[in-house]
């Protein structure tokens, strides 16, 4: 989906009113001073938020799955940011063990179903004390939009979004509450925030800052090796 729409998707999360007003500024101050810190970051797209980090002081290597994205933001940051294609399905073989401060995934691990290998894998390329900052689809709205028939399963649901006038349809795995804060203590992470917040200022439709203020739209974590 992502490689099909790449320069329109990038175009879009720039200024979006969800990812620009309210994902990353919270991502951003759940991830902390970031300056002379090793981040990875997972699922980097078309490296909006590599930006923002690697500007902050960050040295980043940005994972992605898509190589029309990983060449985006290559384009795009040149010399001040490192990526990688990958697969988080599979071992991080290009990120050495106990090499991170801080891995940032922003609105990815939705996309993964089963979470143990990654996290394990997460909790290999964390320094001693390293922290995960990661945000999701809430577990309330991916449970209104499966069928409703068990809560306390993992599954694959749907949910189309407008990019510019185009409608995509995005495909990613709901899973209960206690799914996400089981899977991070038994790999081994430590849970030091979970947030829901407010927008930022500046979101220039009503409708939708009403709704990102009154609707559970994300979640947030930080949790700690």
């Amino acid at each position: 989906m992502f490689g099909d729409h790449a320069e329109r998707y990038t175009s879009f999360a720039e200024s979006s009113g969800p990812n620009a007003h309210y994902e990353r500024p919270a991502t951003l101050r759940l991830a902390g001073e970031v300056a002379g810190k090793q981040v990875l970051e997972l699922g980097s797209a078309g490296g909006g938020l590599t930006e923002q980090l690697a500007a902050a002081g960050a040295e980043v290597l940005g994972l992605d799955h898509d190589p029309r994205l990983v060449e985006i933001a290559r384009k795009r940051l040149g010399a001040r940011a490192r990526f990688e294609i990958a697969d988080l399905n599979e071992p991080l073989s290009m990120v050495p063990s106990a090499s991170a401060d801080l891995v940032v995934a922003s609105l990815v691990l939705h996309y993964v179903a089963d979470w143990g290998p990654l996290l394990a894998e997460l909790r290999r390329c964390l320094k001693p004390g390293g922290a995960l900052v990661f945000s999701i689809h809430h577990p309330i709205t991916g449970w209104l939009r499966s069928d409703r028939a068990d809560y306390h399963r993992v599954e694959l649901i749907s949910e189309d979004w407008d990019w510019d006038g185009v409608t995509v349809t995005g495909r990613m795995y709901r899973r209960p509450v206690s799914a996400v804060f089981t899977s991070l203590l038994e790999a081994g992470f430590a849970i030091e925030a979970v947030e829901e917040p407010q927008p930022a200022p500046g979101v220039e439709d009503p409708e939708l800052d009403r709704i990102l203020r009154t609707t559970p739209v994300f979640l947030y974590v930080r949790a700690v090796r």
